[in-house]
């Protein structure tokens, strides 16, 4: 049986446009249309990565209207999505919780970005990867100008940028959902 998938949106560390790394703000879509696109392809659970509490209560907030507020009772499939939404201090501690959730299997940590000098997988080879595999997968997204080298190099999996060429700067919510149909099309990412 294929493992669960879970999804990271890091706000830091990330790139400036000049490269230097910086800590991006917390969107209102970012919280709402990567779970609802994660939920859709049957995720099991979606990280936002801030080590500012405040934006990390900024969230909560966000979910928390959808989740138990009147926004629950409005829209009930906008609460089933924010129900897998959780916010969290940095990326060790969402490797931290998967690896919680998924009695002690380390998780393999897969990364995207537009503009990468690390060699990528193709989207074919990383589905086979990813349906094979009994370990569980966290896809790491970033935010301003992508993700740092750092957090590149340290997973197991790199993808390639949705689409080369001249522009090439899709809105991370975009990116996300074109990533995850291409690896769990109409299967799914188990759970």
């Amino acid at each position: 049986m294929r493992s669960r998938s879970y999804a990271a949106l890091v706000h830091h560390p990330v790139k400036a446009k000049d490269g230097s790394v910086i800590t991006t703000s917390i969107t209102n879509l970012d919280v709402h249309d990567i779970a609802r696109t994660a939920r859709t392809y049957n995720l099991a659970r979606y990280y936002i990565v801030t080590p500012v509490e405040a934006q990390r209560a900024l969230v909560d907030h966000i979910a928390g209207y959808w989740k138990d507020g009147e926004g629950a009772e409005r829209v009930p499939q906008r609460s089933e999505a924010l129900k897998i939404v959780q916010p969290i201090a940095s990326l060790d501690e969402v490797i931290d919780d998967v690896r919680r959730r998924e009695e002690g299997r380390e998780p393999l940590l897969v990364t995207t970005a537009a503009r990468s000098a690390r060699a990528p997988k193709s989207y074919a080879e990383a589905r086979e990867i990813l349906g094979s595999s009994e370990r569980p997968s966290i896809i790491v997204f970033g935010t301003g100008y992508g993700l740092v080298d750092a957090i590149i190099e340290r997973s197991e999996l790199h993808l390639p940028g949705i689409r080369s060429g001249h522009y090439n700067h899709l809105p991370v919510r975009g990116a996300a959902a074109i990533i995850f149909d291409r690896l769990f099309g109409d299967d799914g990412a188990g759970g």
